[in-house]
């Protein structure tokens, strides 16, 4: 299972007690604001995206949408989200329980500004009912294959 994959790869740093379970689903950014008890935006994202048949993750606030003219400029490609079943076989994980850790060497990590005015965040910890909760740095740090900070995503600025 994802989850113990996950669990197994913050054993090393002594941070798999940080690991949330629970007994609801935590599957989307909505779910998993109910579940974890913060509000949407806090929920970090993860999002799996095909970029020059490369599997990529880009975690954003749950706020956040991905912005197609900014990430063409970042990538040089525009925005192919993986499906349900490439996400399963190229990344480790599926689709409700997507997270950056625990990953192929393959898939790069790219991490979107719009998490960085949060103190704290919760991506899920490969499963559909769990999450953990990170500062931006420990996000960044933990992420497997981290690439880099990246903006690439619209509607969560005040206004915008």
């Amino acid at each position: 299972m994802s989850i113990e994959k996950v669990r197994a790869y913050f054993k090393g740093s002594g941070m798999e007690d940080r690991i949330r379970e629970f007994t609801v689903s935590s599957a989307t950014v909505e779910l998993a604001a109910v579940a974890v008890g913060v509000e949407g935006a806090r929920i970090a994202k993860s999002l799996s995206f095909k970029v020059e048949d490369k599997p990529v993750i880009i975690v954003a606030a749950g706020d956040a949408k991905i912005d197609n003219s900014k990430y063409k400029a970042q990538f040089h490609t525009k925005a192919k989200m993986l499906t349900h079943e490439e996400a399963h076989s190229l990344i480790g994980h599926d689709v409700g329980g997507v997270c950056p850790f625990a990953l192929p060497e393959d898939v790069r990590v790219y991490l979107d500004v719009s998490l960085k005015r949060f103190e704290t965040v919760f991506p899920a910890a490969g499963s559909a009912n769990s999450a953990i909760e990170l500062t931006c740095g420990e996000l960044e740090r933990y992420s497997s294959n981290f690439a880099a900070w990246v903006d690439v995503c619209k509607a969560w600025q005040a206004g915008g």
